[in-house]
């Protein structure tokens, strides 16, 4: 059994959790929103009441200088790139909805631009065009790039590797590898499910390049641009937190793997639903709800071992509940449904009829075009989406599956699309000249 009642450390000063923890985003929630239809009225609350925690640090890190939830309470309880990329936008401008929104659309923008050009490269301007559309016009993506919303960056950052992937497969460079690696090392910064993600690519990278010591210096450069990147931010953690990490966030792991998760998940809630251990000192974004003194008194690198290990416990002792939540997850990403019941008053009428069938409907012909397209796309495109896709996938099986975590990566998926796409409007014109020319005589 997992020790849910051994807590093998304490808060510096004593502090516990007592109350519940603040409901948190849509975006923390499986990416769920408030409904357009009161758009106008909620978009000056979207920065109160809508928002994850990178919001707060970039708040932080612009009034004070510290990365963390309180001033002069230094933290590693997040991916940093999102938290980074708000405070470049408070600190000159202004922290509103109008600028986080306008900036994320200019995210989208260059997002689609990448998708086009992958399209262009792969096969012409036309399959570019094909794809870029179908992306862009994804109804999670139009909605939630205007919304606080890490996965914004999540995006962008896959369209520029899946570009630099095929540059580097094609053209067979080093320099490409290297800027492959640095890439991903964003990405990773952005998204730390994505910290295996240069051991999927090196190989690929290397795949077709000669002779073998040349190709194994390919590979290494992919690992080698990502530890670069990566490292500041680690070397940053080891000496001001204490601990070599991207984030001491384990405690989101263990609440998506333990033996209350799946039932939680399987009536419509999410990881944040599933009850915390009894008797744990409150967490940093908790303990710094309460006072100074409480969030200074928690020693983030202990808790971060000790979700971890209740983590590695449930997994050794619980391998067949392990297994449930792993289908569960994959089932929960892939689904065009939303997997998350909506339960704040923003989230039903008309938005939560639009997500349980406006996107349901585009998701259902975005995959029986890309299956189509797998038959008609260059095969080397089509390793890299499988591989892509595919480690996507095992990520959620190690956490948790939802719509926004695959969102950022159905662009792989429009790319496929297009091809079918294309052939489909070559069949139909086909079928129409017969008619056409008949008409006419």
């Amino acid at each position: 059994m997992a020790r849910d009642h051994c807590v093998p450390f304490r808060s510096r000063g004593g502090h516990r959790a007592t109350d519940t923890t603040r409901r948190g985003a849509p975006g923390d929630r499986g990416g769920r929103a408030p409904a357009p239809a009161r758009a106008r009225d909620r978009a000056g609350k979207i920065l109160e009441a809508y928002v994850e925690k990178s919001d707060t640090f970039a708040q932080t890190l612009v009034s004070s200088g510290t990365f963390g939830f309180l001033p002069g309470v230094p933290s590693a309880y997040t991916q940093p790139l999102y938290a980074w990329f708000l405070a470049g936008l408070y600190w000159p401008l202004d922290r509103s909805w109008a600028v986080v929104g306008l900036a994320q659309i200019v995210v989208a923008v260059a997002t689609a631009l990448l998708v086009l050009a992958i399209g262009t490269r792969l096969a012409s301007m036309r399959i570019g065009v094909l794809a870029a559309l179908v992306a862009t016009l994804h109804p999670y993506l139009v909605w939630h790039d205007v919304h606080v919303n890490r996965e914004i960056l999540d995006g962008l950052l896959a369209a520029a590797v899946v570009l630099l992937a095929l540059l580097a497969f094609e053209r067979r460079s080093l320099l490409y590898a290297l800027g492959l690696g640095a890439v991903t090392g964003l990405a990773i910064l952005s998204n730390a499910r994505l910290a295996l993600l240069p051991l999927v690519l090196a190989p690929y990278a290397a795949w077709r390049v000669r002779p073998a010591g040349r190709a194994a210096a390919a590979a290494a450069l992919v690992l080698a641009g990502a530890a670069v990147v990566i490292a500041p931010w680690v070397v940053r953690n080891e000496v001001v937190i204490g601990c070599a990490t991207i984030t001491t966030d384990t405690r989101a792991l263990w609440k998506a793997n333990n033996p209350a998760t799946y039932d939680v998940l399987a009536r419509g809630g999410w990881i944040d639903d599933v009850p915390d251990l009894p008797g744990v000192p409150p967490w940093p974004e908790k303990a710094a709800g309460i006072s100074v003194a409480a969030a200074k008194a928690v020693d983030e690198c202990a808790q971060s071992r000790f979700y971890r290990d209740q983590v590695f416990e449930f997994w050794r002792e619980h391998p067949g509940e392990k297994a449930r939540l792993m289908g569960q997850a994959v089932a929960m990403l892939w689904s065009p449904f939303q997997s998350v019941t909506a339960d704040e008053p923003g989230q039903q009428g008309l938005s939560d009829l639009l997500q349980r069938t406006v996107e349901p409907a585009f998701v259902l012909l975005l995959y029986g075009f890309a299956l189509w397209g797998a038959f008609l796309a260059p095969r080397r495109f089509l390793v890299l989406a499988v591989l892509l896709l595919g480690f996507n996938t095992l990520a959620a099986m190690v956490f948790a599956g939802t719509v926004r975590y695959r969102a950022p990566w159905d662009f792989v998926l429009a790319l496929l699309a297009a091809f079918a796409l294309e052939r489909a409007w070559a069949l139909l014109r086909r079928r129409r000249a017969p008619a056409a020319e008949s008409a006419v005589s």
